[in-house]
C-alpha cells in the first residue's frame, strides 16, 4: 500500500495540504513583510532617504505583479509542487545575494527582482490550491492556510530583529534565505493540485453525490470562468480595487510602523513586537473570520473587518506610547486577516475552480500595486513633514473606501 493511500484512509488529504500551505506561507510571507525591520539598517548602510528606501520594496511589489500572473498560470498547468519549489529557490538565493550587495542598484536586482520571482505568486498559489480542495468549508480552509501570513510576520519580525542586533542585517538575510530554501522546497513535495489528483472529492466527500453537486451550485460557478471572461465581470474589478486599497494600507503600516516607533524612542526589538502582534492577530482574524464567513456571508464578514481596521488606523494616528501601539496592532491585525480571508473566499465562490490560479494571479496585481504605492506614500509624507500622522490618516481613508467596493460585489446574474 502506498503512503498516500494510508493517509487517505485516516484523514482527508486536503487538510494535509492546508497544513503544508500554512507552513510554506509562514516562511514566504514572513520574509515578504519583515522589510520594515531591515528598513533603517538599509537606509543607513546606503545613505538613503525614507522615500528611496521605500522604493526598493515598492519596486519589488510592482515586479511581483508579473510573477503573480505567471505563477498563477503555471499553477493551473504544472501544480503547486513545481511552482513552489522554484519559488523557494529564488526566495533563498535572493536574500543571500542581497546580503552581498554594496551598491543601491544591486538591491533593485537582488531584492526587488529576484525576490519578486520567488514570492510574487505566493498568494495566488496558496489561495487557488486551498480553494480547489474545499467548497463547503472553503472559508475555514483559506483562513487556516492564509493564517501563515500573520504567523510568518509574528515569528519572522522578532527573529530578524534579533539576528540584526546580534550579527548585522547581512547575516540576517543569509539565515532567512537558507531557511526559505530548506523548508519551502522540502514541504512543496507534499502538495497536490486538487482532489482529482488523488482520486478524492472536495471536502472529503466519498463520492460526487447530488448533495455535493448542489453545494457546488450554492457556493461557486461550477465550471469556472476563463480568465478572459472573468475580466468582463464587474466583480473582478471590484476585487482588484479592494486588494489595491487594503494592501496600500497594510504595507504602508508594516513598512513604516517600526521606523515610526523607533523615532518615538522604542528600541528596535521592542518596536518589532508591534509587527509580531499584527501577525498574531492577523492569524486569529483569518481563523475566526474564515469560519464566520461560511456562516454569515463573505461580504458582511469583510465589511465588519474593514471597519475595525479603519478605527485602528484612526487610533494609530494619535498613538505615542508603547501600549497604544500594541492596542492598535491587535485591532488592525485581526481586521486585516478577516478582511483578506473573506475576500479571497469570494474569488472561488464567484469564478469557480477551473482557472482559479490564473484568475487569482491576475487579481493579486491589485494587491501588489497597492503594496507598492502604500510604502512610497508613507515615505514621501515623512520626508515632507518628518512625521507619519497624515500618512496613517490616508491609510484609514483608503480602508474605508474599500468597504464600498465590498458592498458592490455580486455573482454575475444577481
Amino acid at each position: 500500500m502506498k503512503p498516500f493511500d494510508t493517509i487517505k484512509d485516516r484523514l482527508f488529504y486536503g487538510w494535509i495540504v492546508i497544513a503544508d500551505l500554512l507552513i510554506i506561507v509562514s516562511i514566504i510571507f514572513g520574509i515578504r513583510f519583515c522589510y520594515g525591520v531591515f528598513f533603517k539598517s538599509i537606509a543607513a548602510e546606503f545613505q538613503l532617504s525614507r522615500l528611496a528606501t521605500s522604493a526598493i520594496f515598492s519596486t519589488y511589489m510592482v515586479i511581483g505583479c508579473i510573477f503573480a500572473i505567471l505563477g498563477g498560470w503555471a499553477l493551473d498547468r504544472y501544480g503547486p509542487r513545481v511552482v513552489l519549489t522554484l519559488m523557494g529557490l529564488f526566495t533563498g538565493f535572493s536574500l543571500v545575494i542581497t546580503s552581498l550587495t554594496n551598491a543601491v542598484w544591486q538591491l533593485f536586482f537582488s531584492y526587488s527582482l529576484l525576490l519578486a520571482i520567488g514570492t510574487g505568486a505566493s498568494f495566488a498559489v496558496m489561495a487557488a490550491t486551498a480553494s480547489r480542495w474545499f467548497i463547503k468549508k472553503r472559508g475555514l480552509a483559506l483562513g487556516i492556510a492564509s493564517s501563515g501570513e500573520g504567523l510568518g510576520i509574528a515569528v519572522t519580525a522578532p527573529l530578524a530583529a534579533t539576528f540584526i542586533t546580534g550579527f548585522g542585517w547581512r547575516v540576517a538575510f543569509i539565515i532567512l534565505g537558507l531557511i526559505a530554501i530548506l523548508v519551502v522546497c522540502s514541504l512543496s513535495q507534499l502538495l497536490r493540485k486538487d482532489p482529482d489528483a488523488m482520486g478524492l472529492y472536495p471536502d472529503g466527500s466519498e463520492r460526487p453525490s447530488v448533495e455535493t453537486d448542489q453545494r457546488k451550485q450554492d457556493h461557486e460557478t461550477p465550471e469556472g470562468l476563463s480568465l478572459l471572461n472573468a475580466f468582463k465581470t464587474s466583480t473582478f474589478w471590484h476585487i482588484i480595487a479592494i486588494y489595491f486599497l487594503f494592501s496600500f494600507s497594510f504595507l504602508l503600516v508594516t513598512t513604516h510602523i517600526v521606523p515610526h516607533a523607533t523615532d518615538l524612542g522604542m528600541t528596535g526589538p521592542r518596536a518589532a513586537l508591534i509587527l509580531t502582534l499584527i501577525g498574531v492577530t492577523n492569524t486569529l482574524g483569518r481563523l475566526v473570520m474564515g469560519g464566520v464567513s461560511d456562516r454569515i456571508g463573505r461580504k458582511l464578514s469583510a465589511g465588519i473587518c474593514a471597519m475595525l481596521q479603519f478605527a485602528a488606523l484612526i487610533f494609530l494616528a494619535w498613538s505615542n506610547e508603547p501600549w497604544m501601539f500594541f492596542l492598535f496592532a491587535i485591532g488592525y491585525g485581526f481586521g486585516f486577516g478577516g478582511l483578506s480571508t473573506s475576500v479571497t473566499a469570494i474569488i472561488g465562490d464567484v469564478f469557480g475552480s477551473g482557472n482559479l490560479g490564473a484568475i487569482t494571479g491576475a487579481l493579486v496585481v491589485g494587491f501588489a500595486l497597492g503594496a507598492a504605492v502604500g510604502p512610497l506614500v508613507g515615505g514621501y509624507i515623512f520626508d515632507l513633514s518628518n512625521d507619519y500622522f497624515f500618512a496613517f490618516l490616508i491609510g484609514a481613508a483608503v480602508v474605508l473606501t474599500a468597504t464600498i467596493f465590498v458592498a458592490m460585489i455580486k455573482k454575475e446574474g444577481e
